[in-house]
């Protein structure tokens, strides 16, 4: 019979946190000039959750997209 555990070293690990810990910051940093909650990046953490919420935030109303362009302040003909 085989074993199916994998047994990761000291380097591994602290290799693969620092990894995962600069992913989160940097997405949690994204998410806030997107204007959402940077606490959605936790949902990146949970297997299956993660593509939902990356599906999920990619169809969401973005209001940068979705606002209407100001108009044009009104400017004086030339010549005056």
């Amino acid at each position: 019979m085989t074993e199916t555990v994998i047994h990761l070293g000291f380097w591994e690990l602290l290799i693969g946190s620092i990894v995962t810990m600069y992913m989160l910051i940097a997405g949690g940093w994204v998410l806030a000039k997107a204007g959402r909650s940077p606490l959605w990046i936790l949902l990146l953490l949970f297997p299956y959750i993660n593509v939902l919420a990356v599906w999920v935030f990619a169809f969401i109303r973005w209001p940068f997209v979705d606002r209407k362009p100001a108009p044009l302040p009104a400017s004086a003909p030339d010549g005056e």
